[in-house]
């Protein structure tokens, strides 16, 4: 499937700008899955295959946290309009609501002085005296403190660390069991390895240093997921919130109001946790990045998907130059499909 894409794929792999590769592509009728490249050259080189897992760093954003606050406001435990601070009454700021949040349109000044030097509750507490500027609700500025606050509210409301309440919620339910976060120092050799840094290769260690500072309570990043367990997520999508066993894991309502501008005045190109691309009728597609090399995009209406899992942070961390690359291919994979301009 997709030949172009997977030729345009290659060669920037030729050309080192990721080492490798696990990539799929999804429609109504058919799946196909791809493996390329080298999992790791430091400190000595292996083989990509299909079943490596990944640092998928902010798809956590939309795989998880999302998800789980779609199905809270599905029950009707929780409002977008409504302000953080009734669900997490820490939070400092009550002019924030739920909606800012997940369409980066909070306007949080996000600078944390010796963030790096901060340990988890010091970080947490941080987050919790954050107060937004002068343009709250007017400007899409993309952020982390977002999803790391609704992290934080997802553990007042369930009275757990937020990876339990993902396992639970999203993880299980959904049956992605090679996810998951924290991985044990015996499941490392398994996963792709990101930067090399002063201590070494990162390997099964979250590479988001925000994320990995709050351990099992952060909702921004920490995921470690591969190509099979993210085509069962994609595919729940695309069968309108019906997951792989049958069941209506979202409502199809849901599902349907996702590729529309969710921001407060309409004007972003931003969904409840997602960001919207041209799709290939006139309805948007839903995208999502993470800084490790990865992305997933799917066009629900056109019942189609594609998922990239690169490593392309090992072992160095060359984000300008990669952003251009991946740009490049997300335009050949939409020219291929059929987007209209």
């Amino acid at each position: 499937m997709y030949p172009k894409t997977r030729e345009i794929i290659t060669k920037k792999r030729l050309e080192q700008v990721y080492p490798g590769v696990t990539l799929g592509f999804l429609t109504q009728e058919a799946e196909a899955f791809y493996a390329m490249g080298k999992a790791a050259v430091l400190p000595f080189e292996e083989q990509m295959t299909m079943d490596k897992r990944f640092d998928v760093a902010s798809l956590t954003k939309v795989v998880c946290t999302t998800t789980v606050l779609l199905r809270l406001w599905e029950q009707g435990e929780i409002s977008w309009d409504e302000p953080l601070q009734r669900y997490l009454p820490e939070f400092a700021d009550e002019r924030v609501t739920l909606r800012h949040l997940l369409t980066h349109t909070s306007a949080l000044r996000t600078w944390i002085p010796n963030r790096d030097q901060l340990n988890g509750v010091e970080l947490r507490q941080a987050y919790l005296k954050m107060h937004a500027e002068a343009d709250l609700g007017e400007t899409v500025l993309y952020t982390d403190a977002g999803t790391i606050l609704l992290g934080f509210m997802l553990e007042a409301l369930y009275q757990q660390d937020v990876i339990t309440v993902f396992q639970e919620q999203v993880l299980d339910p959904l049956g992605m069991y090679h996810s998951g976060f924290l991985p044990e120092l015996s499941e490392r050799k398994e996963i792709v390895p990101t930067e090399k840094t002063s201590t070494g290769v990162l390997r099964g260690v979250t590479h988001d240093p925000k994320a990995r500072v709050l351990g099992p309570h952060a909702g921004n990043a920490g995921l470690f997921s591969d190509l099979g367990d993210l085509a069962r997520f994609s595919r729940m999508y695309l069968q309108h919130g019906v997951s792989a066993s049958g069941e209506q894991f979202l409502q199809e309502a849901t599902i349907a109001e996702l590729p529309q501008d969710q921001t407060p005045l309409k004007n972003g190109n931003r969904s409840l946790g997602w960001d919207l691309r041209p799709g290939k009728s006139d309805c948007p597609a839903l995208f999502h990045t993470g800084y490790t090399g990865t992305f997933l995009l799917l066009d629900v209406a056109a019942q189609e998907a594609m998922i990239f899992l690169s490593n392309r942070l090992h072992p160095t961390d060359e984000r300008e130059a990669y952003l251009k690359e991946r740009d490049e291919i997300i335009a050949c994979y939409q020219n291929e499909w059929g987007v209209k301009s």
